[in-house]
């Protein structure tokens, strides 16, 4: 399955090998031994380290369930009216489909893919920028691309990558679209990445979003055994970043909300220890009705 998609989620696995996913671990752990791939983040994926990026059709069939319900809450973000930007990707592809019901939406990008998913939406305006197609991820880069985004300034961006950490933030693996996700990223007001948890934790070589960039991370719910993961979000939570996490493996195939597990976000507000706040609430409800009690006892004392 490696061999034949480039990059496979071991969720994916154990639901083909009808096996759980820490029997799929233990067996990728020593495929990866042998030297017949290498193991990522939620998944595993062919040997080449940094430099390797799998085309449009391996990364189509990756983490499907996680893309579609991602996508489902970042266009819930999305208004009436609004101009935003949206990266190649096919989890941004996804959302095109679901942008295609915003009316008055001005769309930039270029992605083909992006584009195509928009080409016959009533009331939304696709603006595509210029460059040279890039036929591995059907998106046009170099400086043709770059240059036609100077000066432009949308309300939001979406984008997604090859890797997501806290440390560096997005990264791909491809210099010339990460060039292009820059000049992306400086259009826009606010940044919103989308990433499933396959990626949270994978560094790749090209940096296109820093953490201090990000505005929010959409992404679906980690496995519970999967601590890298929830190390990551923490971590990226803790540097300011909104995590709103989707319904993953339990959304439905759909574009409704039907049979997916609320989704969360982050960072909240948090009180701390010691402050008013904290007082109030740790103020039992007894001592409370106490201290009323005995001021209505004073004051029936006083008019006697």
């Amino acid at each position: 399955m490696v061999r034949a998609n480039g990059a496979v989620s071991l969720r994916e696995l154990a639901r083909v090998v009808q096996t759980s996913e820490v029997t799929v671990r233990r067996d990728v752990r020593a495929l990866e031994a042998e030297g017949l791939l290498d193991r990522r983040h939620g998944g595993a994926v062919l040997p080449g380290g940094f430099t390797r990026e799998s085309g449009f059709p391996q990364k189509s069939h990756l983490a499907t369930a996680e893309k579609t319900a991602i996508a489902d809450v970042a266009a819930g973000l999305v208004e009436e009216g609004e101009a935003v930007v949206v990266g190649a990707g096919t989890t941004t592809q996804e959302l095109a489909r679901r942008l295609a019901r915003v009316p008055g939406l001005t769309v930039v990008t270029n992605s083909l893919l992006v584009a195509q998913a928009l080409a016959h939406a009533n009331r939304v305006e696709v603006v595509m920028t210029g460059g040279t197609l890039r036929g591995s991820n059907y998106a046009l880069v170099g400086s043709g691309a770059e240059q036609s985004l100077q000066g432009l300034r949308v309300s939001r961006a979406f984008l997604s990558g090859s890797g997501l950490t806290a440390e560096r933030g997005l990264s791909t693996s491809n210099m010339l679209s990460a060039s292009v996700d820059r000049a992306l990223v400086q259009a826009a007001a606010e940044v919103v990445v989308l990433a499933d948890h396959t990626k949270l934790g994978t560094d790749t070589m090209f940096q296109t979003v820093p953490t201090d960039v990000m505005t929010r991370l959409v992404t679906d719910e980690p496995p519970p055994h999967d601590d890298r993961a929830a190390t990551e979000l923490q971590a990226l939570a803790d540097q300011g970043v909104q995590i709103t996490v989707a319904g993953g493996a339990a959304a439905s195939g759909g574009d409704g909300m039907a049979g997916r597990r609320p989704r969360r976000e982050s960072p909240l507000p948090v009180q701390r220890r010691g402050g008013p706040t904290a007082q109030l609430r740790s103020a039992p409800a007894g001592l409370l009705e106490q201290q009323a009690g005995e001021r209505g006892r004073v004051a029936d004392m006083r008019r006697r």
